[in-house]
């Protein structure tokens, strides 16, 4: 994993050279360059337990236009200005006690992922709407770390060492495709906006559907104020943001386990996940110019039967070149 991100950071140097994809009249290319870090980790609000901790590593820059992995994703309506980027992500998931160097029967598997997303990202300034695609190529098992990242990180912390690691998901691939649509439904200037979204996964890791309603309130740069998308004004934006989603799960294999393989040596049986979940998050974003920061905690009700709602926090970090 932390090869990848070295990968992906030692590609700065030669997108910074690189032309972009041949010009698009009725679809342009954002000029935007942007690289963001997340971490997040339940350890903000004192557990260890379900998802644990995780990472994204994001790349936007108009050279990864010419991937040919372009043709996979929708581009939007005309008139769309576009984004391409590369996301790297890994998430990791314990049951409840780590502590147990045994199965804990009806309790979450342990499981890690790492996938690369690759997405592109149509924004409509006249119908203040968004829609991003994304094509997702990873693996999920013991090949992604998580045994060995959780164990080292509560050593140097003084946590308890995880024993349940080697009854974890089996290696097996990661191909998925995911559909975001985004559209501002109500907003006052740069103090206030509502927006509603509906996203779709289809794939091997996860398949869902799900809608949502975002708020965001304070100062701050409105998300289809300007088909310019380098103007940074204000150059202090400090909002608050709100969100509320329900998801319907097709397939998690976080606790059903892949479909590739069948040697998993614990699973959850398909009757055992909840199949509506409830999602909210709410956070902060200070930015000035090309730096940003949040800081968001998110919650989600019980994913399966049995368990318990959970919490966790996550900060981020963003710089535009």
């Amino acid at each position: 994993m932390r090869l990848l991100f070295l990968v992906l950071l030692s590609w700065l140097p030669r997108l910074a050279d690189a032309a972009p994809a041949p010009a698009d009249t009725l679809r342009p290319l954002s000029p935007v360059r942007l690289l963001r870090y997340t971490y997040a980790n339940d350890l903000f609000f004192r557990t260890d337990y379900y998802f644990t901790q995780g990472m994204t590593l994001t790349l936007v820059h108009p050279a990864l236009a010419r991937l040919p992995v372009r043709h996979l994703l929708a581009a939007g309506p005309a008139g769309s200005t576009q984004q391409h980027g590369l996301t790297l992500r890994y998430d990791g998931f314990t049951p409840l006690r780590i502590q147990d160097a045994f199965i804990r029967v009806g309790d979450r598997p342990y499981a890690a992922y790492l996938y690369g997303s690759f997405f592109r990202i149509s924004t409509q300034p006249v119908r203040r709407q968004r829609l991003t695609t994304a094509l997702e190529i990873g693996f999920i098992g013991p090949a992604a770390g998580g045994k060995e990242l959780q164990t080292a990180i509560h050593r140097v912390t003084g946590n308890a060492e995880p024993r349940g690691w080697d009854f974890q998901v089996r290696n097996a691939p990661i191909i998925g495709y995911r559909v975001v649509f985004e559209k501002q439904v109500w907003a006052i200037g740069r103090n206030a906006e509502w927006l509603a979204d509906a996203e779709a996964s289809l794939g091997t890791l996860y398949t869902y559907g799900s809608t949502g309603l975002r708020l965001r309130a304070g100062q701050f740069r409105p998300s289809f104020a300007t088909s310019n998308p380098l103007d940074r004004s204000p150059r202090w934006q400090l909002y608050g943001e709100a969100l509320l989603a329900g998801r319907l799960i097709g397939y998690d294999a976080t606790l059903q386990g892949t479909l590739f393989a069948n040697n998993d040596p614990y699973t959850l049986a398909a009757s055992a996940v909840r199949r509506a979940v409830l999602r909210s998050s709410g956070g902060v974003v200070l930015s000035h110019g090309e730096l940003s920061f949040s800081a968001t905690a998110t919650w989600v009700a019980p994913e399966f039967e049995g368990s318990r709602s959970h919490r966790w926090g996550q900060l981020g970090v963003a710089v535009a070149f």
